[in-house]
């Protein structure tokens, strides 16, 4: 019979603004922590307006220019949304975190995350305001 291993830990993130914030170090640690030598870890959100991604992690142009398109794509302001009690930026942000991911998983091998050379996980807050978002982290 094999042991099975569950860990369920929340980490909560500051944010100061809008734009992607590398999680990796806070992520790692909670994985070097579980000594699980292999398993997958799943990473939540607990947010609707801003999301997760696994994305390069060296070069912090790639950043700004995935910033810039999203929100080309997707400006503040626009005549057609409803939702505006809370400000320009929220219909904006829960519409980039439906095009983008509130759940990522990565493998754990050898007791690390089998992130790739440039791979780092972000946050990517998308409101303009600062404070803390909760992930949810689930090692098994």
């Amino acid at each position: 019979m094999a042991l099975e291993v569950c860990v369920i830990e929340v980490v909560s993130i500051a944010v100061s603004g809008q734009g992607l914030r590398d999680i990796t170090p806070e992520i790692t640690q909670v994985v070097a922590n579980a000594n699980m030598i292999s398993g997958l870890c799943t990473l939540f959100i607990q947010h609707t307006s801003a999301s997760l991604l696994v994305q390069e992690n060296y070069d912090p142009s790639a950043r700004v220019d995935l910033e810039s398109w999203l929100n080309r794509l997707v400006p503040e302001n626009d005549e057609l949304y409803t939702h505006t009690l809370e400000g320009a930026d929220d219909m904006p942000a829960h519409i980039k975190a439906s095009l983008t991911a509130t759940s990522i998983s990565i493998p754990v091998m050898n007791g690390q995350l089998a992130l790739g050379t440039w791979q780092g996980i972000f946050l990517w807050e998308h409101r303009h305001y600062g404070g803390n978002r909760k992930v949810i982290l689930h090692l098994m």
